[in-house]
């Protein structure tokens, strides 16, 4: 037995020899692998052969020991070293090394955890991060809003060059020098329209009417006769005749008619003229002389085409002498509405021009008023007033009379006449009137150029690009129907000019401003108003306020597609005045949308003690239900006496963005306090930083060392995009190896502790590095040299024993 049991006991010697160079060679051949942990052997002796227990103590012996014959040795445990691998710098952000206990935890096949310590991992097509083998990292995901999500564990995803992100801007920060120096900003800038008419208010279009010279009354053909008795007194007599219209206006006096009488008798005048043309002059007026006089004066009437006898009985009416002057010019004519105490209708095209000399004029075919609703919207006019430029004057047109629809009128009034308005009666034309008032409706707003009158606005789309201390205000949009007014345009434009008026602070309202304006006194409130038929807005004060509207600010879309540039011909009537500084800047909203933003600086007021700005903030991109104000804030900043910036008031602003899928309002705060009170020769600002961002791509991520993916976006901004989670457990040498550098949970490990790096006793993640290999190639040499030395000793133990046996066989020879 004894030969043949040291057979079988190297043979187990061999055996673990064998065991241990496989161990070791399969830790020389991974000192590459990254992540690998080498194992060691661990021996124990197999079950021994007992020759004796031996023998306690006794009086007369000392004991003996056992005597025991061991049959071999045996493999009791290949175990791994979980020491710490050397970490390496890797050029690729998604190669993790974990510093200390802990191992990745990644998805195997349907669903199974599985663990490893080799942080080599890529982005796969699904921007998922998996090993080399395809299996999938998990840890904790984000939600939209990148929030972690902590609940389970999820395959962790790094989507490059398809997630987006904006920021919403949260604080802007100016710097600057805001002078106590300059004027104090106490006038605002004023701006007026031309004076606008009402459409609603019919007019006089002219088409029935007709000018023309008025008739001369020919004397030639009227029959003299001096034979009837009479009383006249003998002497030479001078008779002139005139037409006489439906009015009561005469025409032009006809050549003298000299007739010599003696006395006793009478002198009449037959055939008397008519007008040739047909026109209705029904009477002819008689004048006279005196015996052998010269002036000429009212004597009597008789019809047309009819007879007159001057028996002398009829005597002259010297408080009507003849009116022998007469028109020599090119006239034209306006005719317009008329009834005593309303107001009159803007007149009529022109009528006209006709060139007279030494004549006169006749108008007829007035028309008649037409009949207004039962609703009302104008007077009901009753006649007609007629109105005359003068020879030397074209532009403007004077009063000449009042007649009723129907008449004939004959024009005989001299410039000289018409055009003396100190007389009681006489008035120059109002070519606007009826002008508009806040009622008025915005389809029948008119502008007059010359003697035409435009339409300026029609049911559409209405756009508004204004202008603000010489820089340019967003454009705006005013849905124009049949109910839009006038005040509804005033509003509009106060709002989209970011006129201040509401009272955020009433113990520092909006000043108001000087009134610097010709034949005007008291304040000037800011806003839109009518002034005299014309639209007037006031800005606020300070000189970069200033509101300006020039030719194109509108641009009018009719619902036919129809594009009109309505010219209201603003003009400025009061320049601002005040010391101020302006700065534009762009912030974003929660979706990365761009709005801008000017911030405005006024001089308040000063004292000994500080220094006062105004601050005005306006945004067309405010978008509030309702309103298109953009407006949107205002407040004091206040300097000490040595420059230093003391206080801002009502710093918030908010932007409200109602209408777009973003969070409203935009509430951010602006930071003045790096702006300076010292004295200056002039006012600056500057809005040097906003921490808000457009979207940007994710075009990079980093680990940190607490296992939270953040990813870098284009546009600066971070985020988190999910977090490793690791596992550690209590006997990580109970793992089970499933190759490919991954183990499974044994059922000597104990339950896996998970968390993120650094919590319950788990080792940090470094992000760009890898852990190396934790082989010991001097030691694993050394050891295989003992492990061939303990193969061969046990290759000779086998021969000796062979050796010996045979030596036993030979003994039968």
């Amino acid at each position: 037995m004894g030969l043949a049991s040291a057979l079988t006991t190297a043979l187990t010697g061999l055996s673990a020899a064998e065991t241990q160079i496989d161990v070791i060679g399969n830790n020389l051949a991974n000192s590459q692998t990254v992540g690998f942990k080498e194992s060691r052997v661990i021996y124990s002796t197999q079950f021994l052969q007992t020759l004796s227990l031996g023998a306690a103590p006794t009086a007369d012996n000392g004991g003996t020991n056992p005597r025991q014959v061991g049959l071999g040795v045996q493999v009791a445990e290949i175990s791994s070293n979980f020491g710490q691998g050397t970490i390496e710098i890797s050029s690729s952000p998604s190669d993790l090394a974990i510093q200390d206990d802990g191992f990745f935890i990644v998805e195997g096949a349907s669903g199974e955890r599985l663990y490893t310590r080799n942080g080599i991992f890529k982005l796969n097509s699904d921007a998922e991060l998996v090993n080399s083998t395809g299996q999938r990292l998990l840890g904790y995901g984000i939600d939209e809003q990148f929030r972690l999500q902590q609940s389970e564990l999820v395959p962790l995803t790094v989507p490059l060059g398809t997630e987006s992100v904006a920021k919403a801007t949260e604080n802007v920060t100016f710097e600057g020098t805001l002078t106590p120096l300059g004027d104090v900003s106490d006038v605002s800038q004023v701006i007026q329209s031309q004076v606008l008419g009402d459409a609603q208010v019919p007019s006089p279009d002219g088409a029935t009417m007709l000018v023309g010279t008025a008739p001369t009354a020919s004397a030639s053909g009227v029959n003299v006769n001096t034979a009837g008795a009479g009383t006249l007194p003998a002497g030479d007599y001078e008779y002139r005749v005139v037409l006489v219209d439906s009015s009561g206006q005469e025409s032009t006096y006809s050549n003298p008619i000299d007739v010599s009488v003696g006395a006793g008798n009478s002198i009449e005048l037959s055939n008397l003229p008519v007008d040739a043309d047909g026109r209705d002059f029904p009477t002819v007026n008689i004048y006279r002389t005196d015996t052998n006089g010269s002036d000429l004066f009212f004597l009597g009437s008789a019809a047309a085409g009819g007879t007159f006898t001057d028996t002398g009985t009829q005597p002259l009416d010297l408080n009507t002498p003849a009116e022998l002057d007469n028109l020599s010019g090119n006239y034209s004519y306006m005719i317009t509405y008329f009834k005593q105490g309303e107001k009159e209708s803007r007149p009529s095209p022109l009528l006209g021009p006709l060139n007279t000399v030494n004549g006169r004029v006749t108008l007829e075919g007035f028309p008649d008023p037409p009949v207004p609703p039962e609703s009302g919207g104008f007077p009901d006019y009753d006649s007609i007033r007629i109105y005359r430029n003068l020879a030397g004057d074209q532009n403007n047109f004077y009063l000449v009379d009042t007649v009723q629809p129907g008449d004939t009128y004959t024009d005989s009034k001299s410039d000289e006449e018409i055009a003396d308005l100190t007389q009681s009666g006489n008035q120059l034309l109002d070519r606007d009137g009826p002008t508009i008032d806040s009622n008025t409706l915005l389809t029948n707003v008119l502008r007059r150029d010359g003697s035409t009158y435009e339409n300026l606005f029609k049911t559409g789309t209405l756009s508004y690009t204004g202008r603000k201390g010489g820089r340019a205000l967003g454009t705006k949009e005013l849905q124009i129907s049949e109910t839009t007014t006038v005040q509804d345009l005033i509003d509009f434009v106060s709002a989209t000019s970011g006129i201040q008026t509401a009272q955020i602070d009433a113990q520092n309202p909006i000043p108001t401003s000087e009134n610097n304006i010709q034949g005007e006194s008291g304040e000037l409130v800011p806003g839109g108003m009518i002034q005299d038929g014309a639209l007037r807005f006031v800005s606020n004060t300070g000189e970069l306020n200033g509101l300006e509207i020039d030719l194109t600010a509108f641009r009018l879309e009719d619902e036919t597609g129809n594009i009109t540039v309505p010219n209201l011909a603003f003009g400025t009537v009061q320049e601002a005045e005040g010391t101020s500084a302006a700065s534009d800047l762009i912030v974003y909203d929660t979706l990365g949308v761009p709005l801008n933003v000017r911030v405005t600086t006024t001089l308040e007021r000063t004292s000994d003690e500080e220094t006062v700005y105004r601050w005005y903030a306006d945004s067309a991109s405010n978008q509030a239900a309702g309103s298109d104000n953009i407006a949107v804030g205002t407040g004091l900043i206040t300097f000490d006496g040595n420059g230093n910036f003391v206080s801002a008031t009502n710093s918030t602003v908010n932007i409200n963005r109602q209408g777009v899928p973003s969070v409203s309002p935009l509430q951010f705060n602006l930071d003045f306090s790096g702006v300076s009170g010292l004295a200056t020769s002039e006012a600056s600002l500057a809005a040097t930083q906003q921490d808000g961002s457009a979207p940007g791509v994710l075009n990079s991520f980093i680990v940190g060392e607490d296992g939270v993916v953040r990813g870098v976006f284009s546009n600066g901004i971070t985020r988190d995009l999910g977090q490793i989670q690791l596992a550690r457990f209590a006997n990580p040498v109970g793992l089970d190896e499933r190759g490919s550098n991954l183990y499974a949970q044994g059922i000597n490990t104990g339950l896996p502790v998970m968390g993120a790096p650094g919590e319950n006793g788990i080792g940090s993640v470094i992000g760009g590095a890898v852990e190396l290999s934790n082989t010991d190639i001097g030691k694993d040499l050394v050891d295989l040299v003992l492990a061939s030395t303990q193969y061969r000793g046990n290759s000779r133990v086998i021969t000796a024993s062979q050796q010996l046996i045979d030596e036993l066989l030979n003994l039968r020879r």
